[in-house]
């Protein structure tokens, strides 16, 4: 698969496009009933137009409906193993096993912020044990659906007490303009990548960061940046506390890959941790569905570092006025499965040890591709695909060329050329 794959990043010259309509399919007909005879409009939906396919979950379908039997999926953000299946980890499996082996274990509601353990686990695997503003009880939290979940929460909740806009990196993950839209919110962006270079756009970044008005609410991706895969350095990250602190900004931190993306929990909340120690009231939401495999169970976290426990606290309700009317209160398995696993020091180095597995897969398959698209004579330059991080390479293919793989050689990628690494296997090489 990784040689025809990577032809397929080699072709420049698109196929001509067919012309002319494609032949109707003709139905039999219905026969004719009491309900056929009714207007075919009603009174209350009339107006509702059929909304576009979501680019990400339409490509699963048009993946799905495809009977080509080697085609490639490398669009969806989840993790497969090397024979493309779904991989659930082991430390999950045996987390699942103590749950249900617990008589007293009910479904009983959870408050509107959730499992307290989980949330209590959640942030010290964010923030680190040693944390000052965790010690000093100075950061409120909540469980929430996810990070799609705690996004909305975030920016409600913000819009509701005077922000007007929220800043996000240009390219972001394609949701987080919707997500803050709906709830309010103007987005506006800050240069991140540079395309021309398959690069990080450092110097653009700080210009555009001393440019918000005070007080401004910048979105960082806390590692593995979504879609690009770059990532600033440490020294760069102390660069932007600096900048983002002195512009008096509120950091907002989407951490979507801890331990997923380097396969080091700790290295990667390192940027994180540098700002809660350098004195930022910032904000964080955590997602488990990559780093703990668990998409389906909506396994988040939002919280806040404010100047004193109580200015936290008083964050922290205002969470919760927010979820209460929005769905009232999150699930408890995924939570009880985090909290199962980070409570117990044997399970806990399992998941790093499996987080790292993962990881060291998709690094894998990075050197992998590039050597094939090196072998079969591309002379430009793929070290982005190395030196990018996380589940997703940022190709740096165009619409057209991301259109002629689908159509051609039946791999589907985002439009934007992002490729999901972890759908690249080794065992398709013959494809």
């Amino acid at each position: 698969m990784l040689l025809n794959f990577s032809r397929s990043l080699l072709t420049r010259q698109l196929a001509p496009k067919a012309s002319g309509a494609a032949a109707a399919v003709l139905k039999p007909p219905v026969a004719r009933t009491a309900t056929a005879t009714r207007s075919m409009s009603s009174l209350h939906w009339k107006d509702y137009p059929m909304a576009p396919k979501d680019p990400i979950i339409g490509l699963t379908e048009m993946y799905k409906e495809d009977d080509f039997e080697q085609k490639v999926n490398v669009g969806v953000g989840a993790y497969r193993d090397d024979a493309g299946k779904p991989y659930v980890l082991p430390c999950v499996r045996e987390a699942e096993s103590i749950l249900m082996n617990q008589p007293n274990l009910d479904h009983e509601y959870l408050g509107i912020a959730g499992d307290p353990k989980f949330v209590d686990l959640s942030l010290k695997f964010a923030y680190g044990d040693d944390c000052t503003p965790l010690l000093e009880n100075r950061v409120g939290g909540v469980q929430t659906l996810s990070g799609t979940g705690g996004l909305r929460v975030f920016g409600e909740m913000i819009h509701k007490f005077g922000h007007k806009e929220i800043y996000l990196p240009n390219p972001s993950w394609g949701n987080h303009t919707p997500i803050f839209k709906n709830a309010g919110l103007e987005v506006k962006t800050y240069r991140y990548y540079d395309k021309e270079n398959s690069s990080l756009d450092f110097d653009g970044m700080v210009k555009d960061i001393q440019n918000m008005p005070e007080g401004s609410c910048i979105l960082l991706h806390a590692c593995a940046h979504n879609p690009t895969g770059m990532d600033p350095t440490l020294e760069q990250w102390k660069q932007l506390s600096d900048t983002i602190k002195k512009q008096n900004l509120l950091p907002f931190f989407d951490s979507a890959y801890q331990g997923f993306a380097s396969g080091n929990a700790p290295k990667d909340a390192a940027a994180l941790r540098m700002f809660a120690e350098d004195g930022h009231n910032l904000a964080l939401v955590q997602s488990y569905s990559k780093n703990f495999g668990l998409y389906g169970q909506r396994v988040g976290a939002l919280s806040v570092v404010g100047a004193t426990p109580e200015e936290a606290k008083s964050v922290e309700s205002q969470m919760k006025l927010c979820i209460r009317p929005m769905y009232s209160n999150p699930p408890s398995h995924g939570a009880r499965i985090v909290s199962t696993v980070l409570s117990d020091e044997r399970l806990t180095q399992d998941f790093i040890d499996q987080c790292k597995g993962m990881a060291d897969r998709i690094n894998e398959m990075r050197t992998a591709l590039v050597t094939e698209l090196e072998s079969v004579g591309s002379e430009q330059n793929w070290d982005h695909i190395t030196k990018q991080i996380g589940m997703f390479a940022y190709s740096g293919l165009s619409k057209e060329q991301v259109l002629e793989m689908r159509e051609k050689h039946h791999i589907y990628c985002t439009l934007d050329g992002r490729i999901s690494m972890a759908g690249v296997t080794s065992g398709k090489g013959d494809y």
